[in-house]
């Protein structure tokens, strides 16, 4: 069945952990027709958080898609996690996503992963709207929140469309900016039966305010509305819906509802604001792809279920026989029972069966078009961030990147003689996990699991003991350190040998020093100074390789190096026997000689921790953190509790939430969120790297 695209919206909800987007999703569902009986979370009945772990935890772990109709439109929907340690989730949902709800908590506003997720969706370029949760709970405060939104979060221009009629035990409804009519919800009928009635006397002005500002934001969004507000004129209903949208769509805007999931208020006014005013995959801009076979050359795609295929791979989920692969179309049709090509890798891929997903539950499609999210099964080797395309027409599309991993821990099995069974386990983490590395340690030979952080590994074992089916020791936490060099140096490599009843003859000079580039602060770069007629192309690619690999091991723990930048200053090339292998090698031992002359110093993660603590306990918490060399960057006052900000070297943070419950009497709460690496200090740096 083809779909109207212009009805489509692929959205996701997303926020910090605890502001309510599972409990928003379930009442979707549920309005939209799609359950009959709303989950929730504190019984671990929602849809979209059916895995066990996250039952248990009362957490969403993994990103799940549902599709869902409202009115005459059709919102695929991907409730994403709010934790840290799962942020991957969200960068690849947002990745494919045309628009966003971002959940905000009525009584904390912004938290650090709101932020989180505010940046990705500008790098991603999603129009949002935001949706103040929790407005029944006790503090909640729709101006503060609002407030938050406009301050801390970057690029925001937040504009209400809606305001809460009283907060906390108090709250009662919405008055709606646009219709100038105050909503209240019936709780008896689980909200799905609404009255509206004129504005409460003693909010006319507040609402005046409000309106006012709505009317001037419209206004900004819209020539044709500016002219007319500035001769004074009457605005009417459709005139600001229009301006409105125009201003979302393009990000110049983001509207702002409110209400209570819990209480079953606001959410479909919420639903129908995600029609109204995020795009549809006609409104974003057509996605732009690498031509395969012309490298350089970048091709427009424009979403059109006639065109050739180019659909993105961003969710690969390992089951037994074969992996779900979840995928975004971008351009042309997918059907199922035929064969694609991955760009990517090159090779031709079989998609058996398409589906639309419905949380854990799958429904069996013949064939998809631009701009929908489906799954398929059949593909072999394709994994998240490749290109399924028409092999008449190789486009790769831009991939996704993840975040570094942070920590790690030795694992074994219990018994030896599930060691295969072990890294065949681990092998399907990491193909469904983007952020999941495992590694030898080199010294010990131990596996090294990576992952996010340390509620990140626990889930990881535990996958590994409840659906893998294979026991192991797991060693302690521990940190994922980077090198960098803070000075130029210099190194020459030479191979010059006989191996294998060859000669093999290179000479390689390198210099190495800070990264440096022009409206950039982290990277590597790699440049060449000899001429092309002295080094051809095969060695200087062999050269490139030879570098790549020895940043991977730095030279003072073994850890990779970042922010870096190597010029090749000189080579010698001997006329028979100079091969690829010899310049890969000199280059290894030319980078390492000169990383180890520029000055290279040990990195460590630098979290930003955020703490919200009754007053009572405030200078112990600080103090706790002083003894954990944080610094302190900022205090303040939030309702009856206070906020202590601050940033803590990882290492300094293991264990750090039994400490919080304990010196809180369990009344504290803390979000840490990875915020850059910074040099260990000089006498720890000695006892790390001997």
């Amino acid at each position: 069945m083809s779909v109207d695209l212009t009805k489509l919206r692929n959205i996701g909800i997303a926020a910090h952990i605890d502001a309510g987007k599972t409990t928003t999703t379930e009442r979707i569902l549920y309005y939209t027709g799609r359950t009959h009986r709303m989950g929730e979370v504190d019984d671990g009945t929602t849809t979209t958080d059916f895995d066990e772990q996250e039952q248990k935890r009362g957490i969403t772990i993994y990103s799940a898609a549902v599709t869902c109709p409202w009115r005459d439109y059709t919102i695929n929907l991907i409730d994403t996690p709010g934790h840290v340690d799962f942020t991957a989730e969200v960068e690849r949902s947002l990745r494919v996503l045309d628009g966003a709800v971002a959940v905000f908590d009525a009584k904390e506003g912004v938290e650090p992963q709101s932020e989180t997720v505010w940046k990705q969706c500008d790098r991603y370029h999603v129009p949002r709207l935001c949706f103040i949760n929790k407005m029944d709970k006790l503090g909640a405060d729709f101006v503060r929140s609002f407030e938050s939104i406009r301050d801390r979060l970057p690029h925001s221009r937040p504009v209400a469309l809606q305001i809460p009629i009283g907060a906390g035990p108090d709250f009662k409804g919405l008055v709606d900016l646009v219709t100038m009519r105050a909503v209240y919800y019936e709780a008896s009928e689980l909200g799905s039966k609404f009255r509206e009635e004129d504005i409460p006397a003693d909010m006319v002005d507040d609402v005046a305010h409000w309106r006012q500002a709505l009317i001037e934001a419209a206004a900004e969004a819209s020539e044709a509305l500016m002219d007319r507000f500035l001769a004074d004129e009457p605005i009417d209903e459709a005139e600001v819906r229009r301006a409105v949208r125009a201003g979302a769509v393009r990000g110049a805007i983001h509207p702002v509802f409110c209400g209570s999931a819990l209480k079953y208020v606001g959410v479909q006014r919420m639903l129908d604001g995600v029609c109204e005013y995020l795009p549809s995959p006609l409104d974003v801009p057509p996605v732009t792809a690498d031509d395969a076979h012309r490298p350089g050359k970048r091709l427009t795609l424009e979403t059109d279920p006639h065109g050739p295929l180019a659909a993105l791979v961003f969710k690969v989920v390992a089951e037994k026989p074969v992996d779900l692969h979840f995928l975004r179309i971008y351009s042309g049709t997918l059907k199922a029972g035929t064969k694609v090509l991955n760009a990517t890798t090159g090779q031709k891929e079989a998609v058996t069966r398409l589906f639309r997903m419905f949380a854990r539950r799958r429904d069996q499609i013949d064939a998809a078009g631009a701009g929908d999210i489906v799954a398929a099964v059949g593909l072999r080797e394709t994994i998240t961030g490749h290109t399924l395309c028409d092999a008449r027409r190789p486009v790769i599309l831009e991939s996704i990147q993840f975040p570094d991993t942070v920590i790690s821990v030795s694992i074994e099995p219990k018994s030896s003689k599930d060691r295969d069974k072990l890294m065949v386990a681990l092998k399907a983490l990491e193909r469904q996990d983007p952020t999941v590395r495992v590694a030898a340690n080199p010294d010990t030979g131990q596996t090294l699991l990576s992952g996010m952080g340390e509620l990140h590994l626990e889930v990881l074992v535990e996958r590994l003991s409840r659906e893998m089916h294979v026991a192991v020791n797991v060693g302690q936490p521990r940190v994922s350190y980077r090198e960098t060099v803070t000075a130029a140096g210099e190194g020459e490599g030479r191979f010059i040998r006989q191996t294998s009843g060859r000669d093999h003859y290179a000479v390689v000079r390198i210099r190495v020093e800070p990264f440096t580039r022009e409206g950039e602060s982290s990277g590597f770069a790699i440049d060449n100074e000899v001429p092309a007629d002295v080094l051809p192309a095969e060695l200087r690619a062999a050269i490139e390789a030879g570098i790549k690999e020895a940043a991977q091991s730095g030279v003072l723990g073994g850890y990779p190096l970042v922010d870096w930048q190597a010029t090749v200053i000189g080579a010698d090339v001997h006329e028979t026997d100079s091969t690829e292998v010899a310049f890969e090698n000199a280059a290894r031992m030319a980078f390492d000689e000169a990383v180890r002359q520029a000055s290279p110093r040990l990195l460590e993660p630098i979290m930003s921790v955020e703490v919200v603590t009754p007053e009572d306990y405030f200078g112990a918490i600080v103090n706790d953190l002083n003894s954990r060399r944080a610094v302190i960057q900022h205090t303040a006052a939030r309702g009856s509790d206070r906020l202590i900000t601050a940033e803590v070297p990882l290492r300094e943070m293991f264990g750090y939430v039994t400490r919080l419950r304990t010196l809180s009497s369990g009344r504290a709460t803390s979000s840490m969120t990875p915020a850059r690496y910074a040099a260990v200090p000089e006498a720890e740096a000695r006892q790390l790297v001997g």
